[in-house]
């Protein structure tokens, strides 16, 4: 299988490259910028800017415009290919669903308010006009080693300074990214697959528990919370979606996760 990927270079997408290469498929990268999908079997969009920084007027209009220009450009090559590539699996998030407290969020449930539950409904929209199997994984936390959310957290962690988040009750959707990496390989290969598919694992944690497993494998105190207020000092805006409770598990496709268990991934990664 030939599978072109935008945002090859990013956390999820080299590692989906090493794996799609160690299966003996082609793995083509495409530039920024570039749209080339022709003679492809499947092309993989994972491109977009970081949403994990302070946000201001010009932020987040490159968090928008990276993600539906994006997506825009692949769909317009996927129609123009004199051989067109079959499926399309474009990223979306799991921020679709906006916070939503306890309110457990399946791929059928209704889009949130605010700036990201906006953005990932054009997102998706854009990608839904490709003529193609379109497949959409509305991916979660993504836990790995030298990358994601763990890349920035653990320092801190390290050093004895880590902590619940406000209250801490927030849920957290989260997945392995060896998991993402075969949800999106999943997608790609069955063709029984098209439409949100929610990439999370089964068992949503609390950011409470996630902050325990976290010491825990790290073997490290967590007693150092951090207040909403300070949040919002330091991130501004974007700290509504630090603190947002997304409870969002997957119903759609019965994938078999190596890592379903919050602990199991932890110290999968960090052993």
């Amino acid at each position: 299988m030939i599978v072109a990927l935008t945002g090859a270079g990013g956390f999820i997408g080299t590692r989906l490259v090493e794996r799609l290469r160690d299966e003996g498929h082609e793995a083509r990268v495409i530039p920024r910028g570039g749209s080339n999908v022709d003679g492809a079997d499947g092309v993989v969009n994972l491109a977009g800017e970081p949403v994990s920084q302070r946000w201001n007027d010009d932020v987040k209009r490159r968090i928008r415009d990276s993600r539906i220009q994006t997506t825009q450009r692949v769909v317009e090559a996927i129609a123009k290919a004199a051989k067109p590539p079959r499926v399309l699996v474009s990223a979306s998030a799991v921020g679709y669903y906006g916070s939503r407290g306890d309110e457990i969020l399946e791929e059928s449930s209704a889009p949130g308010e605010g700036f990201l539950p906006e953005v990932c409904v054009a997102w998706e929209r854009e990608a839904n006009a490709a003529p193609a199997r379109v497949v959409l994984p509305r991916i979660g936390i993504v836990l790995g080693a030298g990358g994601g959310m763990l890349k920035s957290v653990s320092p801190p962690f390290r050093a004895g300074l880590g902590g619940k988040l406000a209250s801490g009750k927030q849920w957290m959707s989260w997945i392995h990214v060896d998991d993402l990496v075969a949800l999106i390989l999943f997608a790609l290969t069955n063709d029984k697959v098209s439409g949100p598919v929610n990439a999370v694992s089964p068992q949503p944690v609390r950011n409470a528990d996630f902050t325990t497993a976290l010491g825990r494998a790290l073997r490290r105190p967590t007693i150092f919370p951090t207040p909403a207020f300070a949040l919002r000092l330091l991130f501004g805006e974007m700290a509504d979606v630090i603190l947002a409770s997304s409870r969002v598990v997957p119903r759609k496709i019965g994938l078999e996760y190596r890592y379903p268990e919050l602990n199991q991934a932890l110290t999968s990664i960090f052993t």
